[in-house]
This record gives structure tokens, C-alpha cells and sequence, in this order.
């Protein structure tokens, strides 16, 4: 079983993955999507979204872009991190994750954070 995590507004990617409003959680087995949850984030503050989603048991993360130090913290931790995904529904990235066709861009965040 892999669990990903994928910030949204509504049911697309957002860009910005520390201060999402809302968190697709999604269970895989072998290539199928077993279940979707929109979870809501604890208040953003540095290190809360990494324990957040350890905790919920998340393998993966696919976003639009994110600051260094959450890769790190959450790379520390196990968790795969995927940055420049397209703005596309959850379940789709998910597919194209695990069909390895998942195309990423560059970080959104420049590297020292998204700044907002």
C-alpha cells in the first residue's frame, strides 16, 4: 500500500503546498486507487505539515513546488517528494506516478521557499 499527499483547491493541484487549504489523501494497492480523503492541514507553521502527513502514515507527495527545508524534513522522514507536477486532479497525477509519466517542471518555490 503507498499513501499519497496532494495539496488542492477543489479537485486540482495547488502550487502552494504550505499554505493549501486542503490535502488529497490517497491510498494505492498495486495500481489502483483504493480510497480519496480531503483532509484539512493543522495551521501552517514550519515542521507541522511534515509531522502531519508522517504521521497519517504518507509515502509520497506530489506538489507544485515547495521550499528546501520541508523536502528535507520530510526526505528525513521517508517521504518521497515530488515538485513540479502540473496543475491536474489528484487521481490523475497519482496514475501517472505510479505509470512512471508523471511529468515535473521545475520547483515553484525558488529554492529558499515559496514566501508567502
Amino acid at each position: 500500500m503507498i499513501r499519497f499527499a496532494i495539496p488542492v483547491v477543489g479537485n486540482i493541484l495547488t502550487m502552494h503546498f504550505g499554505h493549501a487549504k486542503n490535502f488529497a489523501i490517497i491510498d494505492v494497492d498495486g495500481k489502483t486507487i483504493q480510497s480519496k480523503e480531503i483532509k484539512n492541514p493543522p495551521p501552517h507553521a514550519p515542521g507541522v505539515l511534515p509531522k502531519w502527513l508522517y504521521e497519517m502514515g504518507v509515502n509520497v507527495i506530489i506538489a507544485g513546488g515547495m521550499g528546501d527545508q520541508a523536502i528535507q524534513l520530510f526526505n528525513e522522514s521517508g517521504i518521497s517528494v515530488q515538485t513540479g507536477a502540473p496543475t491536474l486532479p489528484p487521481e490523475t497525477l497519482v496514475e501517472h506516478y505510479l505509470n512512471q509519466t508523471l511529468l515535473t517542471a521545475s520547483n515553484a518555490c525558488d529554492g529558499k521557499g515559496c514566501g508567502h
